[in-house]
This record gives structure tokens, sequence and C-alpha cells, in this order.
């Protein structure tokens, strides 16, 4: 099987250089790789020019579209029978298309996903962020399951694969951001397409480096959940309410001081078990109580991020006509 691995670039050469430091290393090498640069100021042709002999790549500069129209860019120039989509912060482990292979030849999937992890280089912050993102007390676990909140696998496009087959029944992305690869899954799913999660064909996530980033990251995720639903109203779950409501509750909490001294020391108690437990967690799993303690501002950070977007967006919404679907055009990349 001939793979052709996707990378759309904004601004980041050098996060790309190490992306394909990893794809020199792939113990599978029936592959081609092909970079769109969507509009950057920074260009990354340099960079590409430095791995042409160690690897089969082509390089096309387009103007800004957001990476939904990257992506489908590259499909269209692609030659492989299976695309694999990396965000240009991904790191990946050498026998990553080995693995993949493996597992299009033995139990094919028209469409995969893996999850995503922490890099033991990575620096405290990210780690903290990483274990944010992950964890079982704030996404409540859903990212890299077999299934997504009781229905069926939806790979995200920062680590995923795609037949040409599902290119072209589905016409690649119908948007550029706001929760494109989301609707790209779900419409791939409703078109009869078999996916899957692959767990061991995982990445090391980089993600952002700063909290303020992080929370500009999630406002985005949050509004783009509300965005899924102006396409697939049946896919607004309670579950995606739960950062909104612990928003409102932290909010909340002193005025309840008003209303009765026990409401306001039940609210508080609440919050400092949670705070607990993400640090009690975090620091089991990193064995660092450094990343423990991040891992307390990283959780709070990402709902309140997702929260609030969730809240702009879901307004946004309630006032505009219900037939409004957005176009998808983007500048920044959101993750």
């Amino acid at each position: 099987m001939f793979f052709s691995v996707i990378i759309p670039v904004y601004n980041r050469p050098d996060e790309l250089a190490e992306l394909l430091g990893c794809l020199v290393r792939q113990t599978y090498q029936n592959f081609e790789v092909v970079i769109v640069e969507d509009g950057s100021r920074i260009k990354a042709d340099e960079v590409v020019k430095s791995f042409q002999k160690s690897l089969t790549i082509s390089y096309f500069y387009k103007e800004n579209g957001g990476q939904g129209f990257a992506r489908n860019y590259g499909f269209e120039r692609a030659k492989g029978d299976y695309f694999v989509i990396f965000d240009s912060d991904a790191l990946i482990e050498a026998d990553y298309l080995q693995i993949v292979h493996h597992r299009l030849q033995t139990d094919y999937v028209d469409f995969y996903g893996g999850p995503d992890t922490d890099h033991p280089d990575f620096t405290p912050i990210q780690k903290a962020i990483s274990y944010s993102m992950t964890s079982l007390f704030t996404t409540g676990g859903i990212r890299g399951k077999k299934t997504n909140l009781g229905g069926t696998f939806h790979p995200r496009s920062f680590n995923m694969g795609i037949s040409r087959k599902v290119w072209q029944q589905t016409g690649g992305f119908q948007i550029s951001r706001m929760g494109e690869d989301i609707i790209f899954s779900i419409r791939a799913l409703r078109l009869g397409f078999r996916s899957a999660l692959i767990p061991e064909a995982f990445i090391y996530h980089k993600r952002r480096t700063d909290f303020g980033a992080f929370f500009r990251q999630l406002q985005f995720f949050g509004r783009a959940r509300i965005n899924i639903a102006r396409f697939y109203p049946d896919e607004l779950k309670a579950v995606h309410w739960f950062p909104f409501l612990f928003t409102l509750g932290c909010v909340s909490v002193p005025s309840l001081w008003f209303v009765h001294p026990w409401l306001f020391g039940a609210g508080a108690g609440f919050l400092l078990l949670y705070i607990l437990l993400i640090f009690g967690d975090a620091t089991a799993q990193s064995k660092s109580l450094k990343v423990g303690f991040l891992s307390i501002g990283a959780a709070f950070v990402q709902l309140f991020g997702y929260g609030i977007g969730f809240l702009k967006e879901g307004w946004k919404r309630l006032l505009e006509p219900k037939t409004h679907r957005e176009t998808g055009a983007a500048i920044e990349y959101p993750s």
C-alpha cells in the first residue's frame, strides 16, 4: 500500500522539520510526503529542500484558506492509495506507518484515527496541557477511545487516515475550520464508510506552550462544537455542555454565600475536591509534582476556555437563522 502523508503548514517551519525527521526514520518506506503551505508569512520551503534527498516530498504554496481546504489541496495532488493526515506540531515513532499498514492489511477500515500523548522531552507545561486534554476529569477520557460518546469513533485530523475512495465520495472537508474534521467524519460515517481507532498509531502532540495560547485554542474548540451542530444538530450531546456548566458553576460559587453559607461551603468544597483529584491524578501519571500543579491550571484554562467559546457561539447561534452555516474561511490555525 502506498501512503500519501498530507501536512498543512502555517508559519511553523521548525515544527515541520521535527515531523519530517520522524518520517525519515519510518520502518515502512512506501510513502510520499505532501506539504501544503497555507499562505504562511514564515515559509517552510528551505526546510522542505533539506529533506528532498531523504524523502519523496512535494511542496505546494497556496493562498491562506485554513487547514481543511489545505488538506483538500493536498488530496488533489497526492498519488497514494491511502492518505495520512498530521498537524505540523506532531511527532511520531519510527513504526507508525508500519502499524497502520499492518492494521489495514489485517482488518481494513476506510478511515482511522489515532490517540495523542505527551513526549518525555516535552516541557512541564506541555505535559500539563496534554494531561488536561486527555484526562478523565476534564474531557471524560473520550479522546482516543474506540467510541465517541456511545457512538461510532470520529477520527480527528491531528492524527487521521482516509482512503482515496473516502476522499472521492465525500469531496474532502466541507469547511476549513470550526470542527471541520468532526463534520468530515460524521459525513463519511453517514455515507456508510467504516472507521476505527488504531490505539498503537499514536502521536506526540506538542500543542501550545503557554496557558494564554491554550485558552484561545480551547475557546475555538468550544465555538467549533456549536458549529458542528449547525450541520448535524443531533451531534450536540449532553456531555458537551459540561465545560460551560462548570464555568458557570465556578463563577457562581462566591454569590452562594449571600444565598446560604452552607451552599457556599458545598460549592467551595466541590472545587477543592476537584482540584485535589486533578493534582493527584496528574502527579501520579507524570511522576512530577510540578506537572501536577500545572495540570490544575491547565484543567481550569481548558474548561473555562471551552465553556466561554461554547457560550459565545451558542448565543450567536440562537440569534441567527437556523439554516445558517459557517463558510469555513480561516486565517489562523487553532491547533
